[in-house]
């Protein structure tokens, strides 16, 4: 009896001490500074600027979307997914914007592989990247024309898309019109003066908003300040993208 007692005992023990071990696969751990590095390296360079700009303006319009669809008759956030669809596909400018914005997130992806890890981008990704921001830019202009706003679709739209197709196809070095070669690529700087426009009435509607002048439509500050945000991002990655064009870029070496 005693011998059957032990033998009970110590398989209970040894089924205890088995079930108390740790898993290791149960929690797997999450190695933090390896995730930071992966986040760091995509948010670096133009495609990684070019697209946090792009994540925030959508989730800006779909927030605002939202909001202003709200109906206190029902539970919060029921009518979102209405919000949403009409957001997106409601009518002619909604499906150019959201055409825009899926060929602008398309073609920073391609710039952030053209650069990934290297001080001259790939040639070929880094004028993909440029010709789909210009096929983005007709879009983004037909959406804005299509709402009511002829200046910038003139330059966020038409000049943009002008200087991303002549990003697209010209070559470093080669003389355009009368220009000197040794200047700023006349392209690339056309991309970035279309951004201008569009910071300065987002800034004049951020100041507006917040000091309370009514300038136009009442509005919170947030969507002006978010839009001023973006403009700046996309400027910021224009200004990267003047590297590509350097006629001794070619003659750089590569990180890796």
């Amino acid at each position: 009896m005693t011998l059957n007692i032990d033998k009970s005992l110590n398989a209970t023990a040894g089924k205890h001490s088995v079930r108390d071990r740790p898993f290791p696969l149960i929690v797997p751990q999450i190695h933090l500074p390896a995730l930071r590095t992966a986040l760091t390296d995509r948010m670096s360079g133009p495609g990684g600027a070019y697209n946090i700009g792009n994540l925030i303006g959508l989730c800006q319009g779909v927030t605002a979307q939202t909001l202003v669809s709200y109906d206190l008759n029902h539970l919060p956030w029921a009518g979102a997914p209405a919000a949403i669809s009409h957001y997106l596909t409601g009518n002619f400018a909604a499906i150019a914007m959201t055409s825009a914005t899926a060929i602008f997130f398309a073609s920073g992806e391609v710039y952030h592989r053209a650069w990934k890890g290297r001080f001259k981008p790939r040639e070929k990704l880094n004028r993909l990247g440029d010709f789909l921001s210009g096929v983005g830019a007709v879009c983004l202009g037909l959406a804005l024309f299509e709402l009511g706003h002829p200046l910038l679709a003139l330059t966020s739209g038409l000049l943009h898309s002008v200087g991303k197709f002549g990003s697209a196809f010209h070559r470093p070095g080669v003389q355009i019109l009368n220009l000197p070669a040794s200047g700023p690529d006349p392209f690339r700087t056309m991309v970035l003066l279309s951004r201008l426009p569009a910071i300065i009435a987002a800034g004049t509607g951020f100041l507006a908003s917040l000091f309370k002048a009514q300038i136009g439509q009442p509005q919170h500050w947030s969507m002006p300040a978010s839009l001023l945000v973006c403009y700046l991002l996309w400027s910021w990655a224009d200004l990267l993208l003047f590297r590509s064009s350097k006629p001794d870029a070619a003659h750089e070496p590569a990180a890796g």
